[in-house]
């Protein structure tokens, strides 16, 4: 097993990695310092003393999705093949194959829970070498132009609003909260109308910023709306920041304009 390991900035440098406490960025580090080849690591108590870090912050690392756990406390660097690969004479194979195979690679080189059908990262990685599995599901559903869309499968959605929204936990439980008011519905979306719907929401954050978007999000359900009422976003202030989103200043600002209001 090899004894270096990297990080990439793409993680590290990212607004929501910054607005953790730094006790769990610095469990972050100690757990990817301790995971094995594949990035897995079953020392988790070990790096949290040597951290100082809390359950709070092992719990914050778990709800950003920055790793994942297994039922048997094992946990894996998400984005770990993001910025590790081994050259096949230095690569040694996790001995966590069980939870290896319910994992799959994205093709930005990050792990996610495997969707039925697909093929698992075991299966992707012959001779240890650290290469992306793919999802040939898209070309077999291109050939049954005839067929009826199928809704996406929980882990293909689950990878859909990641790759979307990232690591925005209140936009993603908005977005969550949204499909399943559909499904009840039974007005469920198939992979062109969530891919559709995504866009949408994309560019609304980008307009209109985040917390707009959940408030029409949560009043869309509440007046049990068939569709997001973007008309009463109009109204609302456009956000300053070019290219849309907060940054980490914002977050900030407001932080303690609402700690000044509670004070007032």
């Amino acid at each position: 097993m090899g004894d270096r390991r990297m990080l990439t900035k793409k993680v590290t440098d990212d607004d929501n990695f910054m607005a953790l406490s730094a006790s769990a960025q610095a469990l972050y580090l100690h757990l990817s310092m301790s995971a094995d080849d594949d990035g897995f690591c079953n020392q988790v108590s070990i790096c949290m003393f040597k951290a100082h870090a809390s359950v709070q912050d092992l719990q914050a690392l778990l709800e950003k999705r920055y790793i994942y756990q297994f039922d048997n406390g094992v946990i894996v660097i998400k984005h770990w093949r993001m910025a590790n690969a081994l050259r096949k004479d230095r690569y040694t194979p996790t001995a966590f194959q069980e939870e290896l195979a319910k994992l799959k690679l994205k093709e930005n080189g990050a792990y996610t829970w495997l969707p039925d059908g697909c093929q698992t990262v075991a299966d992707g990685l012959p001779d240890g070498c650290p290469n992306i599995s793919k999802d040939n599901s898209s070309k077999d559903n291109s050939s049954k132009s005839n067929t009826p869309p199928k809704s996406p499968s929980r882990g293909n959605e689950w990878e859909m609003l990641e790759e979307a929204f990232g690591y925005n936990q209140y936009l993603l439980d908005a977005v969550k909260d949204w499909l399943a008011y559909k499904k009840e519905k039974r007005q469920g979306y198939g992979d062109r109308g969530l891919k559709s719907l995504l866009t949408q929401l994309k560019n609304r954050v980008a307009e209109y910023g985040e917390d707009a978007v959940i408030e029409v999000i949560q009043e869309s359900m509440a007046a049990n709306y068939m569709g997001i009422t973007w008309d009463k976003l109009k109204n609302q202030n456009r956000q300053q920041k070019p290219g849309g989103g907060y940054s980490f200043m914002d977050i900030l600002k407001q932080e303690e304009q609402n700690e000044s209001h509670r004070n007032s």
